[in-house]
């Protein structure tokens, strides 16, 4: 009997502490970026400012909760500042990825370099 009581406790206080855990914070806040690249991809390259605008204001919600900027956010923003001819918006977004995901530099380089030569023919 002893046995079948001792069980039953620790499976009650197994049962019980699980019940107490708290979920897991996702490392970070993907606001409507994902929404936004699917949009983005999916459409003839329309609504860029409405993307902009949507993305900027989901970065926002993010910095007032404190998440964490997923990898890429800020290139994606970047690209389409670009795309409506915002050079220095851009340069910042590219930036700003390279300081958030150091790893990330040499392609934001690469993008930087790209840009500019289509820019300047």
């Amino acid at each position: 009997m002893n046995k079948y009581i001792a069980s039953t406790l620790a499976a009650v206080l197994v049962v019980t502490l699980t019940g107490c855990a708290q979920p897991r914070k996702p490392l970070y806040g993907w606001g409507t970026y994902q929404q936004q690249v699917y949009t983005h991809f999916k459409s003839d390259n329309e609504g860029y400012e409405q993307q902009i605008a949507s993305l900027e204001e989901s970065l926002e919600k993010m910095r007032s909760k404190g998440e964490a900027v997923p990898p890429g956010y800020h290139a994606h923003l970047g690209m389409l500042y670009a795309a409506v001819g915002k050079e220095g918006q851009l340069v910042q977004e590219l930036e700003t990825e390279k300081t958030l995901f150091p790893e990330s530099t040499p392609y934001m380089d690469f993008l930087m370099r790209n840009y500019k030569k289509g820019v300047s023919k």
